[in-house]
């Protein structure tokens, strides 16, 4: 399907949105304000209110089904699509590899093994595996590095798991006594001269 559509030039937030939540979806821009996805009709569902936005805004649309393509361009739009969700499983792998690795593998040198920690880990790796799903989701055409992704994803629960035994065996051998608390968390972490930043993540996007 083809989307072409036109929005008032101000205020700029609803056109932002309308551009985010297209991407969201997995649109691929052809040009500013058309853009192109597979006739899905999950994807219908998740259309509809963006549609809606842009009608609420003062904007038109066209909504047009594409019948057939020519095989050349059927495979330059397959390959945009491949491209983009490559760039989202590639993101996956450099926050695993970069920062929750790190992450974990700093904990352990403070031997800061807390269950607050270990929770903290924990929902931080759900919201990865979250992220994941959503690119899943809209592979339709199978990104080149999509087991690369999963691959990492496991090594990452795997040190997690790993982490949170030697939690339990710290706070089965601390017995009665209060476990200790983690120092408050920083956006920045010093290691060996080198600061890593932890970047946020909602997604989603991604």
């Amino acid at each position: 399907m083809v989307l072409v559509y036109r929005m008032p030039a101000k205020p700029t937030a609803p056109r932002v949105a309308v551009w985010r939540q297209l991407k969201k979806i997995g649109a691929i821009y052809l040009q500013q304000s058309v853009c192109v996805f597979p006739d899905h009709r999950h994807l219908r569902r998740e259309l509809a209110p963006i549609l809606e936005r842009i009608s609420g805004a003062g904007g038109e649309f066209h909504l047009l089904r594409l019948r057939t393509l020519e095989e050349a361009e059927g495979a330059k739009l397959i390959q945009q699509f491949q491209e983009q969700t490559s760039n989202h499983y590639q993101e996956i792998i450099e926050n695993c590899e970069v920062n929750f690795m790190k992450e974990i593998e700093f904990e352990t040198f403070r031997r800061n093994f807390t269950y607050e920690e270990a929770e903290e880990i924990r929902a931080e790796f759900e919201k990865i595996g979250a992220w994941y799903e959503r690119v899943v989701k809209r592979d339709w055409f199978g990104a080149p590095n999509r087991d690369d992704a999963k691959e990492w994803l496991n090594r990452c629960e795997k040190t997690l798991e790993e982490f949170e035994s030697r939690v339990f065996e710290r706070q089965q051998g601390l017995g009665s006594e209060a476990p200790e608390r983690s120092s408050a968390r920083k956006h920045h972490r010093r290691r060996a001269g080198i600061v890593v930043a932890a970047k946020p993540r909602s997604r989603a996007t991604g």
